[in-house]
């Protein structure tokens, strides 16, 4: 191995990450990506716009809209109109969902009789109107126990629920979401800057140095990778304050297999880029290439928007054929559960990373010519 001329075309390269500024996007685009979406990302829905249409006007009634106001979740808003007023407001997108209180609802509640609510919601997107109708569903439900609980209206202790969440007690979107993001930033950042490495040689014209070398095709890839990846392995440590001291995010597990889990997908990254830019000829071909085989499957395929086994067959088996997935299940793990290498999961997800690796890296040296094509 040439040591000399490795080093001497690091230096290179490092030398024009700092002349043409892509040393900044190297820090700036992560940690930006990742306090951007990080505060922006919300996948609770609070202060829902919710009308009430209280038929009944009785007791009990009163108490179910007490639940609705007293909680983050809705801004309960009370009106004496008719159903088809009501369902117009929500045609006119002035709220979000509607909940009908029958007149006969404390009579049939306490005859122990069946009693319908009406709920309408506004189903233009799917998720939040889900989320919005699970609300207020559990609202009635927990709103209905108490009262029977203090009237003696149903038999007491028949089912008991003792609700416990696990790993994220307070339910913040913070720990479910930027864990995911470092997954998505660690695939996207070092694979756009890689894909540029030697596509740029070959619009200058300074690939025909390779070429006259003796380096060897390995060789000229280190060279170029190396520096790309000390770089990046401080993002490593940037994201991990940010996540820890800025969003408040806990971290239950061994710092040592997040450090190596990441190097590891960093590699997984570059490696990405690398045989980008050999397959590639023009820089904006590249980026936009990287761009779609990163960005998109570290959106849909990660787990952090939706969990993998929620996922049908087709996109299930999609999301096994990206490294982001396995990269983002030990992350998670390390920061909310903490199970480590006890799991035989994470230990198999390792191995995997690691083919990914030789795999990615393999392809683009076979790939790459050392002479005109």
């Amino acid at each position: 191995m040439k040591l000399s001329t490795i080093k001497g075309y690091m230096l290179k390269e490092f030398t024009e990450l700092w002349r043409t500024r892509l040393i900044l996007m190297v820090f700036l685009m992560p940690s930006m990506v990742l306090l951007l979406f990080g505060y922006g990302m919300r996948m609770e829905v609070n202060h829902a716009r919710l009308l009430i249409i209280d038929n009944d006007q009785s007791v009990y009634s009163s108490e179910l809209i007490s639940k609705f106001e007293h909680t983050k979740y809705f801004n309960t808003t009370l009106a004496q109109i008719s159903e088809k007023e009501a369902l117009h407001l929500i045609k006119q997108a002035k709220i979000d969902a509607i909940v009908i209180i029958p007149s006969s609802f404390e009579k049939r509640l306490l005859h122990g009789q069946r009693s319908e609510i009406a709920l309408f919601v506004d189903g233009a997107f799917p998720t939040r109107a889900t989320t919005v109708e699970s609300y207020i569903q559990a609202t009635v439900l927990s709103a209905v126990s108490d009262v029977a609980g203090k009237r003696k209206l149903t038999p007491k202790g028949v089912i008991t629920i003792n609700q416990r969440t696990l790993f994220n007690q307070a339910m913040r979107d913070e720990d479910a979401i930027v864990p995911g993001l470092i997954g998505l930033v660690l695939l996207v950042a070092p694979a756009i800057l890689a894909a540029l490495l030697i596509v740029k040689e070959k619009e200058k014209g300074t690939i025909f140095n390779f070429y006259a070398s003796a380096l060897s095709k390995g060789e000229f890839l280190l060279a170029k990778l190396l520096p790309v990846f000390l770089l990046h392995s401080l993002n490593i440590f940037i994201l991990f304050l940010w996540a820890v001291y800025l969003f408040k995010v806990p971290f239950r597990g061994s710092f040592a297999l997040y450090w190596f889990t990441s190097e590891l997908y960093i590699l997984i990254s570059l490696s990405i880029g690398m045989l980008i830019s050999v397959i590639t000829k023009r820089q904006i071909v590249a980026v936009v290439l990287t761009v779609v085989v990163t960005i998109l499957p570290g959106f849909l395929y990660s787990g952090m928007l939706m969990p993998i086994s929620s996922m049908k067959a087709e996109s299930y088996i999609e999301a096994h054929l990206f490294p982001v997935m396995y990269y983002n299940h030990i992350l998670y793990d390390t920061f909310l559960i903490g199970q480590g290498l006890a799991s035989d999961k994470i230990i198999y997800y390792l191995f995997i990373l690691v083919g990914f690796f030789i795999l990615l890296f393999t392809l683009g040296r076979v790939l790459l010519k050392k002479e005109m094509s």
